[in-house]
């Protein structure tokens, strides 16, 4: 899916958000424990019934699914299939935060975009250039490239200033990899509780689309994050998780998780009419 098709898919659907697809077996319902090796696979396949209508993307998060062995990777790999065959227009990205030599980023390249078919991976930017490009060789394939994220971390290493230009390095993560890239094949993850952060990434990177995750159970506000990180394209996925795929633990999972899909679904439409993007 390339730039445009995206845009259009958010007018269409008059949403930006991303359900995030981070499935632990111990928090699904009970009654879908007994479903066994096809647990995760039917969780997953009732919240993209009840959710499709109302997102524009998926967001599996590795780890859960990484955690079950083989059997996780068979959940993931038939919750991809089946995003494809049943709502095509939908945007998938493996959250796998991936990034590693050259050769080795060839192989994680090759396992999500042929082997899998995600429309995106995300990817720490640590070890520079040659861990980046091989993800970026692949048509209409993105790199969400880990720039400014929420956790208490982030001070560790992201602020960091250059004593020379008093740059932070989140900064220069931005600067550089675009050198690599371009709006229609990278993208940047930014946090949605930095929402007052997002002038400044978008001062960097003014058309670039972002992923932002941590609206809902996190605790970022949806309208901060609107109104620093809106372009004229949209210019946003946002994501949330938590707060859609366990709003109930009951036999009612699908539908609650319809409801706060919807929810939220209806506030991106009111802000995308306010900007004249619907």
């Amino acid at each position: 899916m390339n730039k445009q098709q995206l845009f259009e898919q958010i007018k269409i659907k008059k949403s930006f958000l991303c359900v995030g697809l981070d499935t632990d077996i111990q928090k699904i319902p009970e009654f879908l424990k007994a479903k066994g090796n096809d647990a995760v696979f039917s969780f997953n396949q009732a919240i993209i019934d009840a959710t499709a209508d109302y997102c524009v993307a998926y967001k599996p998060n590795l780890a859960f699914y990484e955690s079950l062995g083989l059997e996780g990777w068979q959940a993931l790999e038939k919750t991809v299939n089946y995003i494809r065959e049943k709502y095509p227009d939908q945007f998938i990205i493996a959250d796998a935060k991936r990034g590693d030599i050259g050769n080795t980023s060839s192989m994680y390249a090759r396992t999500f975009f042929s082997t899998m078919d995600f429309d995106a991976v995300t990817v720490a930017p640590y070890m520079g250039e040659d861990s980046v490009v091989p993800f970026l060789s692949y048509k209409n394939k993105w790199v969400i490239l880990l720039a400014l994220t929420s956790n208490k971390g982030a001070f560790d290493f992201q602020f960091t200033e250059d004593v020379e230009t008093g740059a932070k390095l989140f900064e220069k993560v931005l600067r550089t990899s675009q050198q690599w890239g371009s709006t229609d094949n990278l993208m940047y993850v930014v946090g949605a509780t930095r929402a007052d952060m997002l002038l400044e990434v978008r001062k960097l990177v003014p058309d670039h689309f972002l992923l932002v995750p941590g609206i809902g159970a996190q605790g970022g506000s949806l309208q901060e994050v609107a109104k620093y990180g809106m372009n004229d394209s949209c210019g946003l996925l946002v994501n949330s998780s938590r707060q859609i795929i366990y709003a109930s633990s009951g036999k009612d999972f699908a539908k609650a998780a319809q409801a706060e899909t919807q929810k939220v679904q209806q506030e991106m439409e009111a802000i995308l009419k306010k900007a004249a993007l619907t």
